[in-house]
């Protein structure tokens, strides 16, 4: 049964929120004060609330921040969440994969039609996708998740608020479409939503439930011991001392308090310090004590930016470079109320504090009539709207503040000659840091050479009794995809060793991915029981990443296991059943033991769901030929022609049986 607060604490509570939540440009805490506070709930042992439980008391404060971006930015797919105009109407197309997708409004759920025509204009392909999410707020855009049983992706489109646009998402664009496979890791929903702490240890991006909206504690911390404290009858009087079961960002440096804000809003390439998660930071922390965040730096790094890179641009800002202990993001942004909700005098305010009339050398020097043109607005002069190239049809404000610039400012992520990856909030990254941050940059923004060139220098710089020695080598050769190398780095090791290293089980799944890379090396040379034992350890490691089961399942397979790999890929399929290569693969193997009928039913969810899978297309002209099944044999020797036009065998057996 729920405890609930006392009338008496209630109202001692809410004279503490009124002391604590005053304006945000209150006076702070000098640094050495600052130092001196310990908060209770950075421990480890204190759990995360909710956004419900905080409303009990602070239930003004609750009103206000759920109509912010911050509060909106994750919702279920509903007619209350999104903001799309969708009139079921709209389409869009991919030209690459000739695919068109087609949203529409089913009672109140959100579906996703994806088809294809065929020549004659009849629908080839057609897959129809509830949508279970919408991430962002809607001030720039509305993208969209879907689910299967707590494995969540994002789906191909997403409507652009400013143009009143759908589009497709960013990074799918120019043959990028990934479809519905983009998948939603811990990283990305520690962002965009309050802690998911009940996102699953052994996968990438299974979560039993996720939370609906950042919430309070992404920036107090959670709050299990200030209610507990609470809940006893211990009310601080934090007029006279801080309450140190939570913590208050006022009472932070405003360093301090940016290390809150650009945890999410320095978007870059964050590298997780050894033996840290994404859990791991707690408001009142420094950031590089959990990560580190490297941004390219090109020739003309000053005048271009990615989008949320606030943090970053603000702190060029000569503004900022005089008032560094005083103006801070909680200057301009009061983070419980939305911003469409405040006045651009509100933040001409912050400006006239300093440019006032009697400092007429600090005067906007701009003539009035150019001023009115722009409702005296500084920031639209400042702080210009630019757009960016990252993220589609979005324009967002550069927070270098300065003088206009003649040649405006652009938003991107590529800009004229590449120089290196800069870390943002920590100057003195160590060698193991710079190269996991090329290594990562490789992977996951941009296959360039000079990225893997980049990270083998660090890479010799690391010291082999480095406890990461292993990790950081065989990601780097599997990057290279340099599988000899990568098989003798291991051997050096010897099989029994690596068994005995790799045993940590983490939410990076660090051993287990370097189990798996190993394996796929021993295969690659034809050890198949060392390579057998390694996919084994992958898969107790992380046990809900369905590659690695399948990549085990299909070796056991060749070796003569059948029914084991038969067992680990109904597995997979259990946990994910749109699985693409276990499908495939199950359907493979009992088309060997000549099991059709079954074969056909997870070749026909293989193909529904992957149109242009040519293994699965192969498998179902095996199926028809064993079946006698004419006119399926006709489709798949069709699509085989169409997806590998030089297929000499496919041609021919069309050839024989259909001309």
């Amino acid at each position: 049964m729920k405890k609930f607060l006392s009338l008496s604490g209630i109202i001692a509570l809410v004279m503490l929120l009124a002391y604590q939540c005053d304006h945000p440009t209150a006076k702070k805490l000098s640094a050495e004060k600052e130092e001196s506070l310990q908060w209770l709930n950075h421990h480890d042992t204190v759990s995360y609330v909710g956004i419900e439980t905080c409303m009990q008391c602070h239930s003004g404060i609750h009103q206000t921040f759920i109509q912010t971006g911050m509060g909106q930015s994750i919702g279920k797919a509903d007619t209350l969440k999104s903001i799309a105009k969708i009139d079921g109407q709209q389409k869009l197309y991919d030209s690459y994969q000739d695919l068109y997708y087609q949203p529409f409004w089913r009672d109140n759920t959100l579906v996703l039609r994806e088809f294809r025509l065929g020549a004659d204009g009849d629908t080839i392909h057609n897959l129809v996708q509830p949508i279970d999410y919408v991430i962002g707020s809607g001030q720039h855009t509305n993208s969209h998740l879907w689910q299967e049983n707590g494995y969540y992706f994002q789906a191909p489109f997403t409507w652009y608020a400013q143009e009143q646009k759908l589009d497709f998402p960013p990074g799918f664009e120019e043959g990028n479409n990934s479809r519905f496979n983009r998948q939603i890791g811990l990283e990305c929903m520690a962002c965009h939503n309050a802690m998911p702490t009940q996102f699953v240890k052994g996968s990438t991006q299974k979560f039993s439930r996720i939370p609906e909206g950042i919430n309070c504690e992404r920036c107090h911390g959670p709050g299990g011991a200030h209610v507990a404290k609470i809940m006893r009858g211990e009310i601080t009087d934090t007029a006279k001392e801080a309450d140190r079961s939570i913590v208050n960002p006022k009472r932070l440096s405003a360093q301090m308090q940016f290390e809150i804000c650009q945890r999410c809003h320095l978007q870059g390439n964050a590298v997780l310090k050894e033996g840290k998660s994404f859990f791991d930071f707690k408001p009142g922390m420094e950031l590089k004590e959990v990560m580190q965040v490297f941004l390219p730096r090109y020739e003309d790094s000053d005048n271009r930016f990615i989008m949320a890179s606030h943090a970053d641009r603000f702190k060029l800002s000569a503004c900022y470079q005089a008032h560094p202990e005083t103006f801070t993001c909680t200057s301009c942004h009061n983070p419980h109320v939305s911003v469409k909700n405040t006045e651009i005098a509100s933040f001409n305010q912050t400006c006239i504090e300093c440019h006032s009339p009697e400092k007429a050398s600090k005067l906007c020097s701009a003539p009035l009539s150019e001023r009115e043109l722009v409702q005296d607005n500084c920031v639209q002069c400042h702080m210009p709207p630019s757009q960016a190239t990252d993220i589609p049809h979005v324009t967002v404000h550069d927070h270098f503040i300065r003088k206009p610039q003649e040649n405006g400012t652009q938003v991107s992520p590529e800009a004229s000659r590449f120089l290196a990856l800069l870390s943002i909030n920590d100057p003195k990254p160590s060698a193991r840091d710079k190269a996991l941050a090329y290594l990562q940059q490789f992977e996951r923004f941009g296959a360039k050479p000079v990225y893997l060139d980049s990270a083998a220098r660090f890479l010799n710089e690391v010291p082999k009794t480095a406890s990461e020695h292993l990790y950081l080598w065989t990601y780097y050769f599997f990057l290279s995809g340099d599988r000899e190398s990568l098989y003798h780095f291991g051997a050096q090791y010897g099989i029994d060793h690596l068994l005995r290293e790799l045993t940590e089980l983490d939410y990076e799944n660090k051993d287990a991915w370097t189990a798996y890379r190993l394996a796929e090396a021993y295969q690659f040379k034809g050890d198949r029981e060392s390579a057998l034992k390694l996919f084994e350890r992958s898969v107790e490691l992380a046990p809900f990443i369905g590659d690695f089961k399948n990549k085990w399942a299909a070796l056991l397979n060749a070796e003569g296991q059948k029914a084991k790999a038969e067992s680990l890929w109904k597995e997979v399929l259990q946990e994910e059943p749109y699985h693409r290569e276990s499908l495939n693969n199950i359907a493979f193997l009992m088309l060997e033991q000549v099991r059709n009928t079954e074969a056909a039913q997870y070749l026909k969810l293989c193909l529904e769901r992957y149109p242009d899978y040519l293994l699965a297309w192969q498998n179902e002209a095996r199926r028809a030929m064993q079946s006698e099944d004419a006119l399926a044999l006709k489709r798949a020797l069709e699509a085989i022609i169409r997806l590998d036009p030089q297929n000499i065998q496919a041609k021919e057996h069309y050839r024989k049986f259909f001309s």
